[in-house]
Order: C-alpha cells, then sequence, then structure tokens
C-alpha cells in the first residue's frame, strides 16, 4: 500500500469539493482550483475527509495512488493558505524593483529583465535594497514553474556566486584559476 495514498486528506471548514467523473473542483476563500484526475483511483468524500483507493497493485495504479493523493492535498492546501517562494538576488549591482505588474530585474546585462506577474501568480519585493523576491499563488505547480523561469534569468554562477538563487538553496564554489598553486 503507498503510504502517502493511503493518508487521508482533511478538508477545512470553507472549503468546497465536488467530483464530477474524476473532474475535481477545490473552492476556497483563496480562489478555486480544477483537475482532471486519473479515473483508476477512486475518491470518497465523507465528513469533511477525503480518502483514495486504487482498483488493484498493478504499477501504474500504485504510482497514480500517491500523485493522486498529492494533487488533491495541495489543492487543498493552496485554495486554504496559497504557497510562495521566495528568490535571493546576489551580485554587485543586481536589484529589483516591482512597478504595477511588471518585476523589473537588474541582474549585470545591458538591459533590464522584465517579467510580468500572470492572474494567478503575483511577485513581491520584500526588503528595501531590492534583493529579496517572493512569488506566492494558490496553484504549487504554476509557483515552483513561475519561480524557475525567474531563477532562470541570471542562475547562480559557481565561482563568486552571483545571480539569483532559491532561498536557501547551496552553491558549490569553484577555486578560480588562481587557485591552484604552483608546481
Amino acid at each position: 500500500m503507498s503510504r502517502i495514498g493511503k493518508k487521508p486528506i482533511t478538508v477545512p471548514s470553507g472549503v468546497e469539493y465536488t467530483n464530477v467523473d474524476n473532474f475535481v473542483t477545490v473552492k476556497g476563500p483563496k480562489g478555486t482550483l480544477q483537475q482532471q484526475l486519473h479515473k483508476n483511483i477512486k475518491i470518497d468524500f465523507a465528513d469533511g475527509v477525503l480518502n483514495l483507493t486504487r482498483p488493484n497493485d498493478e504499477t501504474i495504479n500504485r504510482s497514480l495512488h500517491g500523485l493522486t493523493r498529492t494533487l488533491l492535498a495541495n489543492m487543498v492546501e493552496g485554495v486554504t493558505n496559497g504557497f510562495s517562494k521566495q528568490l535571493d538576488v546576489e551580485g554587485v549591482g543586481y536589484r529589483c524593483e516591482k512597478k504595477g505588474k511588471q518585476l523589473i530585474m537588474k541582474l549585470g546585462y545591458s538591459h533590464e529583465v522584465i517579467v510580468e506577474d500572470t492572474e494567478d501568480i503575483t511577485t513581491a519585493i520584500t526588503d528595501k535594497e531590492g534583493r529579496i523576491i517572493v512569488i506566492s499563488g494558490i496553484d504549487k505547480q504554476k509557483v515552483g514553474q513561475f519561480a524557475a523561469e525567474v531563477r532562470g534569468k541570471r542562475p547562480p554562477e559557481p565561482y563568486k556566486g552571483k545571480g539569483v538563487r532559491y532561498h536557501g538553496e547551496h552553491i558549490i564554489r569553484k577555486e578560480g584559476k588562481t587557485g591552484k598553486g604552483k608546481k
């Protein structure tokens, strides 16, 4: 039995759950999420608790059991609390600012890098120096993808560590040419 798949999901009060042929809609205080889930996994909703069962122990059904439970749990968590990712900007002269729905980043290029907020993803600058970006939304997959795209504008480099990185990400540093000894 899948250890993740057999865990029940508690649906908090104020969250509406509907399921029509495994097309799941979860509506909460932060918004609405919809997703088509695989037909092999059966979803039971009773007394504010979601339980998932699989028909047999075939490989595909075992794989889908944990995946479906995680997707549903992320939907419930997203409409109640939301998700956020924090990015740190490191480097001399590297700054970010917010103008309306645009995130304007100065990342050492000859031009500014501009990223637009989408309808369900918002960005914010949390410090006055413009070095911490917080990306938030209700869909965990979209928040992670948007954060990866912003990080991809200037990934951290291994020599000085300059660039955009996830908060708490460890960058493996390399020695430069002068770091080697003479023979």
